[in-house]
């Protein structure tokens, strides 16, 4: 894993700019702090940051590779779980290695298959590839988008990295956020290609996007297909049994110390237990790392989307599968620190407003970095297998939006309350949602024959594994990579991705429960109590301390009458929910304050140029 860069101007040398790449390559840092490299052409500069995860000595970046007709360089970021099948392949048809790395794996592929090589591809990825014999270049994403990539095009070329801020640390992309970056923010649509920065673009995922002097085209190379299900009950069951296997045992593959993150819940608790069978045939004991929050335990109360605390079944787990366990314990200290907020917003360069959540699982990922430098992560479970309340719920079935909005209102309506009134009516929020909701739909196959709740629940799955899993893959990378840790998430290989997609919702859904088939694929290394555990998000403090303190920083922002936040947020609603009893605050608020600081936060560390009319 690591950060990549580059920017290409066919009216210009950008090596005359040497300080522009370095200082571009340098916003990197965290998510490669093992090595750094640059490489410059007429044309072109490439810029990396090295995490080391595979072949420590030789896999440095950028890679380079001779032909009679010119060089060829790469820049990547990510793992490519196939690489020794393709490498195998690439030594029969000629080629010779010069190092151990995937990174010189894919470089030959290009050679040998071209652009053709994103099909061969098993991985998480981004990566860019300049070819000098055509002086083009070649941008590549991974098909769920686990690993984030930017453009931004310019007057004659291109720039792009890992995060938003390599780009912007050139001077040609201006800091402008305007209404049509804000929508986004406060919407929670994932619309495709959304970067918030006016002018620039993700590479979507399952898409190539080529560079050369007739200008910037994209291509599809993946997107999830409907296609009848063959098999009956029990082959279902055994294939995804077979394929998580398969991708558990893939993805432990490192030559640095590996670990994962373990919640107590299915998902989570099912890489753990898959993990540890597959280790102990080294000898190996698995490593596994849980978030909690001090008392959360004991003065837990459930609400509408957590029944139960993770701490037992943590436990359970742990001691089932006889683990090397720690719990990584945080207090509202911790959880509210300002310091930290602002580590959480350079990381994602956005103000997500999502508060303790954020900064728990960057805290998180700090401590286990001090002792892992690869993490299993259960994340997109729910997504792929159908885990989310919201999928069983009725009412929210037939509801006209996105499910997740349907359910539970907290992801708008806390946000929208904290809005200037005068830019509210300017967002157009509710029209916006409505449009992205209609093309979303739009883009599902359906196949011939499907009954009411066959055609509606693929539009359901469709829409969370192309719009809400982004959201939270991107959030699992910019925390992870801000302190240097690779985090890989095994429910998003796309074999499997593609066939649990199609198979029908009666099978998704066989004994009555949510996730029927990832829990009756993985029983066998479970224990009792997780394989009966009803399904609880991401833990949040429920500690009133949290609370108090996001009211004692939101009155220090009151402060700043003239601070340019007030133009993006309601002065009065700040102040009458700041004097507001902190025990027992309304989630809704406690939210809308957390997006508050957020923005406040964001704006004095991006000093951004708002366009709000």
């Amino acid at each position: 894993m690591c950060g990549i860069t580059g920017w290409v101007s066919f009216d210009s040398d950008p090596a005359d700019r040497r300080e522009i790449i370095d200082a571009m390559t340098e916003t990197m840092a965290c998510r490669g702090p093992d090595d750094v490299g640059v490489h410059l052409r007429p044309h072109a500069a490439l810029g990396h940051r090295r995490l080391a995860i595979i072949d420590l000595p030789g896999g440095r970046q950028p890679m380079t590779l001779d032909t009679p007709a010119g060089d060829v360089a790469i820049v990547y970021s990510g793992e490519t779980y196939n690489f020794a099948e393709l490498r195998a392949e690439l030594a029969a048809a000629g080629h010779r290695f010069r190092t151990d790395s995937d990174t010189e794996v894919v470089l030959r592929a290009y050679l040998q298959w071209g652009d053709a090589l994103v099909d061969r591809l098993n991985g998480m990825y981004a990566f860019a590839i300049w070819d000098q014999r055509t002086e083009r270049l070649l941008m590549v994403r991974d098909r769920m988008g686990i690993k984030p990539f930017y453009y931004f095009p310019t007057r004659d070329g291109v720039l792009f990295g890992s995060e938003p801020k390599a780009i912007l640390a050139n001077p040609l992309a201006a800091r402008t956020v305007d209404l049509a970056g804000l929508r986004e923010l406060f919407a929670f649509t994932k619309a495709p290609g959304w970067a918030m920065w006016q002018g620039m673009s993700e590479v979507l995922p399952g898409t190539l996007v080529t560079v050369d002097r007739n200008g910037i085209r994209s291509r599809t190379y993946w997107r999830l297909r409907a296609v009848a299900h063959p098999d009956g009950r029990d082959d279902t069951v055994a294939t995804v049994r077979e394929l998580l296997t398969d991708i558990v045992d893939r993805q432990l593959i490192a030559d640095v110390p590996r670990c994962v993150l373990l919640s107590g819940g299915l998902d989570s608790s099912a890489l753990t237990g898959l993990a540890a069978q597959r280790l102990a045939r080294d000898g190996e004991r698995v490593r596994t790392f849980s978030v909690d929050f001090l008392n959360q335990e004991q003065n837990f109360v459930p609400d509408e989307m957590r029944d139960t605390p993770d701490s037992p079944f943590v436990r359970e787990v742990a001691a089932l599968v006889g683990s090397e366990h720690r719990d990584v314990m945080l207090n509202p200290e911790h959880l509210a620190d300002p310091g930290v907020r602002r580590r959480v917003i350079r990381a994602r360069d956005i103000p997500a407003g999502l508060g303790d959540m954020d900064n728990s699982l960057f805290l998180l990922f700090e401590a286990i970095r001090a002792e892992s430098t690869v993490a299993l992560s259960g994340e997109s479970a729910d997504e792929v297998f159908g885990g989310f309340r919201w999928f069983h719920d009725e009412v929210v079935r037939k509801a006209d939006t996105f499910p997740w909005m349907a359910f539970s209102s907290m992801l708008t309506e806390s946000h929208w309350n904290i809005l200037n009134p005068e830019l509210r009516p300017r967002l157009r929020l509710p029209e916006y949602i409505a449009d992205q909701y209609a093309t979303a739909v739009a883009e599902v196959e359906h196949l011939d024959g499907e009954d009411e709740l066959e055609h509606r629940m693929r539009t359901i799955c469709h829409l969370h594994l192309t719009r809400f899993v982004r959201q939270l893959l991107d959030r699992k990378d910019r925390m992870s990579m801000a302190v240097g840790l690779e985090v890989r998430v095994p429910f998003c290989d796309h074999r499997l991705v593609e066939y649990v997609y199609n198979t029908p919702w009666s099978l998704k859904t066989f004994d009555g429960r949510e996730k029927s088939l990832l829990r009756h694929a993985t029983e066998h290394v479970l224990p009792r109590s997780v394989v009966e555990r009803v399904k609880s998000p991401y833990p949040s403090t429920q500690d009133p301390g949290y609370a108090a303190a996001l009211q004692r920083q939101a009155k220090e922002i009151l402060d700043q009458r003239d601070s340019p936040v007030f133009d993006l947020v309601d002065r009065d609603w700040v102040r009458r929910v700041s004097g507001l009893d902190p025990v027992g605050l309304d989630p809704f608020v406690r939210a809308g304050l957390d997006h508050v600081i957020d923005l406040h936060t964001w704006v004095e560390m991006y000093a951004p140029t708002l366009r709000l009319d």
